[in-house]
């Protein structure tokens, strides 16, 4: 965008230079008012050869051919320059570039997700899943042309201005993808520096990284061969845990899913045990676990279990029942 305004203004200002140049010369050296010195200035670039305005003198016909030597090059370039933006799609880049920044401003409490590669595209694909708002940050253009139903923006995610420009300040949650773990722990410890309170999930690669990303800020760390290792023992020695698992969590899944449902504040479901919120009886939802407020996680509650404001209830069920009891969570108490 800078450099096409560079070469617009700079365009712009020879034009205005060699038309201003042409004109004031004649005005000078022929004694033409500005009108005439004007037409015959713009005549003699644009070569149209209609002929002299008024006869010229000697100096008036050196100055002409100092003027078509200097300025009817300039008149080229500006030609070819506009045409460069109409053919090679210029015009059409920065147009598009500016519906992308728009789009940008009106995102909010959005995901922003640094690296488009393997995971990146996994991640995404699961974003989708649950329509939730995200911004891509991506510096390899090619693996930004596979995709036009999401927000795609090129550029470096190490950098703050990308950050920046990406609505960091604005954003709910930024997870970190990308190749090295130098590359996540600078956009870590950017991301925090920019939104103390952005809930920050980063990609560990390098045995021993894992503590430095959480001491740079990120709030939780995730080793792919770390996981995938534990998953691959886990098939061999528990294989029916696994299938499980993979059954109750899997995207798409109609039959069985796994659902966070969180309790706001002034949730009817606050105050009340397990048994009271009829779970279990009404939906046929199983609540496997109940992470509190404080964090710790409380596993296999049983029906006097209180459910308390600020709760998160970890529950397994068919997703039409959970999108039941998700809305529930959230209706007031009366």
């Amino acid at each position: 965008m800078e450099e096409f305004r560079k070469k617009v203004i700079l365009t712009a200002a020879l034009i205005f230079f060699i038309i201003s140049f042409g004109t004031l010369g004649y005005m000078t050296i022929e004694g033409w008012n500005l009108f005439d010195s004007l037409y015959m200035t713009i005549i003699t670039l644009t070569t149209v050869g209609y002929g002299e305005v008024h006869a010229l003198s000697d100096k008036g016909r050196m100055f002409t051919i100092i003027l078509i030597v200097g300025g009817v090059g300039t008149v080229f370039y500006a030609l070819s320059t506009g045409a460069k933006i109409i053919l090679e799609g210029e015009l059409q880049e920065i147009f598009g570039r500016k519906r992308l920044e728009k789009k940008i401003r009106e995102l909010k409490d959005h995901y922003i997700v640094c690296g488009y590669g393997r995971m990146g595209r996994i991640i995404c694909r699961e974003l989708i899943g649950k329509s939730l708002n995200f911004i891509v940050i991506e510096k390899k253009p090619d693996l930004l042309e596979e995709r036009k139903d999401i927000l795609l923006f090129e550029g470096d995610a190490t950098k703050d201005n990308i950050l920046k420009e990406a609505g960091i300040e604005r954003a709910k949650g930024l997870i970190s993808v990308l190749p090295t773990d130098a590359e996540n722990l600078y956009v870590v410890l950017s991301a925090r520096g920019l939104n103390p309170s952005l809930q920050i999930v980063a990609r560990a690669g390098e045995e021993g990284s894992e503590q430095k990303l959480l001491r740079a800020g990120a709030d939780r760390v995730v080793s792919p061969y770390y996981i995938g290792g534990l998953r691959i023992a886990h098939t061999i020695l528990k294989p029916a845990v696994v299938d499980f698992i993979e059954f109750a969590t899997k995207s798409g899944n109609i039959d069985l899913q796994m659902e966070e449902i969180f309790i706001e504040e002034d949730s009817g479901f606050a105050g009340l045990t397990l048994d009271e919120c009829g779970f279990g009886r009404d939906l046929g939802i199983i609540v496997v676990a109940i992470k509190q407020r404080s964090g710790e996680m409380k596993f296999n509650p049983t029906f006097r279990s209180t459910v308390r404001a600020g709760d998160t209830l970890i529950a397994l069920g068919e997703i039409s029942k959970l999108k039941i009891l998700e809305d529930m969570a959230t209706a007031k108490k009366k």
